[in-house]
């Protein structure tokens, strides 16, 4: 069975001509109640003959990740962090050397000049300190300073545990299938990049 193939929900076989109406070409948001099956349904309506399949996978991907950007965890909010400074600090403590600003951009597919600003907060509360490169002056390396270091410790274990709670509708079997399934999306979309860089 493919994403696009819906099914009524159980104990609806009464409405299954009206469900089976809903899905039309693209089928599969047919007793789905969330945001994106209103979208989907709506354009059911205006251009019926279209496949909304990919739609319900990638817009609930984007509203997700919408929702959980837009939510800014607890955890971080209290260490007074945004998610992307977070992610920086985390590359540094993680890799376990220090990096270029080029480097860190890269693991955390960011732009440079997003780099540029973050990494300006965060030397200035003494989180991260910055070391000249010997033969280019052009060049700097960075690490994690010991209160980097610690605020990370000290984070971590609460983000996992948070997002762990937004997770918590899905059990653990389901977790695992989610977690496969975005693996393969995005090792593909990765792969379908990389072949198209210059």
């Amino acid at each position: 069975m493919t994403a696009t193939q819906g099914r009524p929900a159980a104990g609806d076989e009464t409405n299954g001509d009206l469900a089976a109406e809903s899905r039309g070409a693209g089928g599969g948001s047919a007793g789905r109640s969330d945001t994106v099956a209103g979208v989907v349904g709506q354009w059911r309506v205006v251009r019926p003959e279209l496949d909304t399949g990919p739609m319900e996978i990638v817009g609930r991907v984007n509203r997700c990740a919408a929702l959980l950007q837009q939510a800014e965890s607890a955890p971080l909010r209290r260490a007074g962090l945004s998610r992307p400074e977070f992610d920086l600090l985390g590359a540094l403590m993680r890799t376990g050397h220090e990096l270029t600003p080029g480097e860190l951009a890269r693991e955390t597919f960011s732009s440079g000049a997003a780099v540029t600003k973050r990494l300006k907060v965060l030397t200035e509360r003494g989180l991260v300190e910055r070391r000249g490169d010997t033969r280019d002056r052009r060049v700097s390396h960075l690490r994690l300073t010991d209160a980097g270091r610690d605020l990370v410790d000290a984070v971590m274990p609460e983000q996992l545990a948070y997002e762990g709670a937004v997770l918590s509708p899905l059990d653990d079997d389901r977790q695992n299938e989610l977690a496969d399934l975005l693996g393969e999306l995005l090792s593909r979309l990765e792969g379908h990049l990389r072949t198209r860089q210059p």
